[in-house]
Parts: structure tokens; sequence; C-alpha cells
């Protein structure tokens, strides 16, 4: 998703409210009414800097919609400390909007309440159909094996952001392609009085991001095959030892990162006390920090053999926002052609060329303004080396207790305690029992 400082606190509501779900299923029932066919509630959430941002990109596209359809959109921003919770409330309410905006790693947890409106072929259809869509992007809509319970907006991945001056002082000549390189170049930065890498050490759903990844490319997905958590694996041991290890042992994350959950690494790197950082579609974020897209370099995240691709040399989680509707909606028609407004072609461009985020759509990612240097290193990681995070009913509470066990460990690594792989392991399973018993 776009902001990734979502609160942790919806995460822990969303696990209480998802227990029953996971372990029932989600309710049944028919899709919506056509009663206010002329109006539609949409809760967008908030990607640009601040919400005016939002509305002033969004306003004059619904406009236009209600120029072609007669139908009036209510927009409202909303902000993501208050999303997930807001979204919650609507589910057991049943008053929520006709349309809304959701994290793609919700996607599962949220279908399993069986408040939101799947999107069978039949439905499908009404947008132009499945094809339509990136492969990479639809894997992050729901449950593997069944309908989508949204459709891709905006895509983003991870990718490695430099600052060109520093490492031009540092002697570093290229960005670092596998892990070795990435800390040789922390260390070169380092010796300079820079940090060498930001990281969001209190930042829950970051970590996540970030050890998923790693654990892919040594072998382990933190879930099995049937959805039970196995979170303490050797891979995933090894991936949450090798991404605290980056402050505890290669000391190239400051101390202080351990802190930071409000995007303060990116403030870092854009005033030059940082050289590198992981990010998701972070040039919008470096150019309203003053930063000229000059001073900044992207490439591929680092893979352990320096070849991004599938499997074992994923790079990032695909990232993103999803739509969704409501099934009990009042305007079930007009809520389908506002979707297909949307997530047409002229509309994917406008949209994700303002957000600075890749088109979910085929056809819109042919637009010149995604083959900027920058986008197209995240458009590349997209369709050959991401992968989603497991579409599960528990994955928001995966990314509660494991978050915080990784939140846990950058602590104990700035305060000089040693990080080891027992001590790694004990947090994991600890994390392992806090997940819900079906």
């Amino acid at each position: 998703m776009r902001r990734i400082r979502a609160a942790a606190v919806g995460a822990v509501t969303l696990s209480l409210v998802l227990t029953a779900a996971a372990c029932g299923g989600g309710s049944s029932g028919s899709e919506g009414s056509n009663e206010q066919p002329k109006t539609l509630t949409y809760w967008a959430s908030n990607q640009g800097a601040n919400l005016e941002f939002d509305k002033k990109v969004l306003q004059p596209e619904l406009d236009r919609f209600e120029k072609e359809t007669g139908i009036k959109v209510k927009l409202e921003v909303v902000p993501w400390s208050d999303l997930l919770n807001r979204i919650l409330t609507a589910t057991t309410s049943g008053q929520g909007p006709d349309v809304l905006n959701i994290g793609n790693t919700w996607s599962a947890s949220l279908q399993a309440t069986g408040a939101l409106l799947p999107w069978d072929a039949e439905n499908l259809k009404t947008i132009g159909g499945r094809d339509r869509f990136v492969e990479s992007a639809l894997g992050s809509t729901g449950v593997q094996g069944q309908d989508p319970a949204a459709v891709p907006l905006y895509s983003m991945a991870y990718a490695l952001y430099y600052n060109k001056k520093l490492f031009a002082e540092a002697g570093i000549a290229k960005p670092p392609a596998t892990w070795d390189e990435l800390a040789a170049a922390g260390k070169k930065l380092t010796a300079k009085g820079h940090n060498g890498l930001g990281a969001e050490g209190s930042n829950l759903s970051n970590n996540i991001h970030q050890v998923f990844v790693l654990g892919k490319q040594h072998g382990a997905d933190f879930f099995t095959p049937d959805g039970k958590p196995d979170f303490t694996s050797d891979g995933a041991v090894a991936a949450v030892k090798q991404y605290v290890d980056l402050m505890a042992e290669q000391k190239i994350v400051a101390p202080g990162n351990a802190e930071y959950a409000q995007n303060q690494s990116l403030s870092d790197f854009a005033k030059d006390k940082t050289g590198m950082v992981l990010w998701q579609t972070a040039s919008a974020t470096f150019k309203a920090q003053g930063m000229n897209d000059d001073e900044w370099g992207v490439a591929p995240a680092p893979v352990q053999s320096g070849e991004p691709g599938p499997g074992k040399a994923t790079n990032s989680m695909v990232a993103g926002i999803n739509m969704a509707v409501f099934k009990n909606t009042k305007n079930i028609d007009g809520a389908k052609k506002f979707v297909n407004f949307m997530t047409s072609e002229e509309e994917q461009v406008i949209l994700n060329k303002a957000y600075g985020s890749i088109p979910p759509v085929k056809a819109a990612q042919e637009d010149p303004a995604f083959n900027t240097p920058a986008l197209a290193v995240l458009r590349e990681t997209l369709a050959s080396s991401a992968a989603a995070l497991p579409q599960v009913p528990e994955e928001s509470q995966f990314e509660t207790v494991v978050g915080t066990a990784v939140k846990e460990l950058f602590a104990e690594a700035a305060a000089g305690r040693p990080v080891t792989t027992e001590s790694v392991r004990a947090k994991l399973e600890k994390a392992q029992q806090q997940m819900p018993k079906n």
C-alpha cells in the first residue's frame, strides 16, 4: 500500500474482528440494490502529500464521471491512520461507502468479513475483464482460488534509492546489486560521516515488507501452503536476522532508526544524512522535501545473486492500492460503472501520473509518462521480481505480531544488545503463539 505508516492499532482491531470470520467464513448474500442510482459515496485513501492534494487530483475526475453518467460521487479522502478502523466499523455496522480504496495487503483479511463485492467473471466483465490487469497486481486482490475482493487501482514496488552526491563523495561507482555490495557501500558512506541505509524500525508494515522479501530470498513464505503460520522456519529466522543485522552487525543503519515510523528515513535521505533507502515509489516525497530529480538515482532492490527474478530472486512485495465495492451498496450498477471509469486506460494514466505510481492496467503502462528511469525500474520489478504478501485472512495479524517482533529486535540492536539466531527465533516463536487458533 501507499502509506506504510498505517496504524498498528487498526491491525490489532482487525485481528479481533476477523478471528471468527477466518474460522467460520464471511457473510453471504447477494449484491446491493439500485435504490439510489444517482449518487455514490467514495472513500479514497490519502495518496499525496496531504488530503487537499488528493482532493485536487480526484475532484476533476469525479466531476467528469458525473458529466458522463449523471451520477454524483461524494468524495472523502481518509487518512491512513484512520482508514482501516473506518472500514472495519463499516463492515460490522453495514453503514459504509459505496466504493472505497483499500491497501492491497488487506484484501484477503477484508474478504473474510464477507462485506465486499466479489469480482466474479460476470462482474469483471463489466470493467473489461481480468486480462486488462497486470497479473502481479491481481495477486494481491484476495485469497487464491476465490473471486477477487477488489481490483487494482495503483501499483507500486520497492527499489533502492541512492543519493548521487554522497555516492560520489564516498567513491561508490554504481548502486549495489547484492546485499554484500550494499553492506560495503553502506560502510563507505558511514566512513564519510553519513548513515549508510535508512530504515523505519518502528513501522510494523515496513518491517513486514522487508522481511517478507528477504524471506522469499531465503526460501521462506511465513505461511504454509494451507495457510498456517510458519514464522520459525530457518529461512524466516535468517530473513529477520539479516534485516536487523543491517543495524546490529553491519552498522550501516543508525541506531536512531529503530524509533522511525513516519517516513523520517526519507527526510534524512533528502537532507543528505543518509545515502540509501529501500522504499516504494519515493519520488513524490523527495520532491516535496525539496530534492531535485537529478540528485538521486534508483536501482532494483538487492538480491543475493545480483539478478532479480522470481522465487529466491524476489526483491519486492507487490505494493499498491485496490478498489472495492461494499456488497450492500444502494447503487450497485453505478458502483461498477465508477470502478470501470477509474480503471479505464485514460484515468489510469491521469491518476497514476499524479501520484508517481504505476498503472496496474497493462495498456496504460504504455504511456510515455511511465517510461522515466525511476518508474521503469519499478515497472520491471512489478513485472518480473515482485511477489504478493500472503493472501490469507490472518495477514494483518501477521503484520502486527511479526512486525512488532522486528521492532523489538531493532530496539535491542539500538541499545547495543546482541541479536542472535536464538533471540530472533524466540521472538518469532512468541509472535506465532499470538496468532489466532482456528
